[in-house]
This record gives C-alpha cells, structure tokens and sequence, in this order.
C-alpha cells in the first residue's frame, strides 16, 4: 500500500518549468527582441483605462484639428500659386464669371 501512496504522490505534483508559457500567454510567450517590444508595447502592457481614455481624446482631437483646417482653407478667398522660379504668391479666388 505504501507504494500507491507515493504513485499519488508522483501525479499530484506536476513538474513546473519557468520557460514553458502559462495559458493565455498568447505573444508575451514568444521570444523577441527589445526594438520589437519597445515598438508594439500596446501587446506587452495591460489595459488601462486612463492611458486608453486619453488616447481616444487625442485622436479625436486631432482629426478635428485637421478637419477644422480643412474648413477654413474651403472658406479662404486665397490660394497660393508656385512660379516656375519657385516663388510663392497669394491670388484671391475669382469666379470665371466675372
């Protein structure tokens, strides 16, 4: 009897090794290099709220900057036209009607 006692023992207790991945894991499991991580840290780091939070606002910020900027250049009277000595000049916008 005392020989199932130590089968038991042997099946209970499983060998942990450090280099195995653990489950879900998922990249964090593969080896790589540092440029790699330093690169797409957004797979290495965990959620959080505040970063992803500030993130969202920054781009919506962003896009609106952009299309605000677009608006204002439609709304302009004035473009800007290349010689061909490379000067930049200033013309108002005129209706081929007039």
């Amino acid at each position: 009897m005392g020989n199932t006692t130590s089968m038991q023992k042997g099946l209970n207790s499983t060998p942990t090794s450090s280099s195995s991945p653990a489950s879900g894991d998922g990249i964090k499991s593969i080896p790589t290099t540092g440029v790699f991580k330093a690169v797409n840290f957004e797979l290495y780091v965990k959620p959080n709220l505040a970063v992803m939070t500030f993130g969202v606002v920054a781009i919506l910020c962003s896009t609106a900057y952009l299309a605000y900027m677009k608006s204002q250049q439609h709304e302009s009277k004035t473009y800007i036209a290349v010689a061909e000595d490379g000067t930049k000049h200033v013309f108002h916008k005129k209706s081929r009607w007039e």
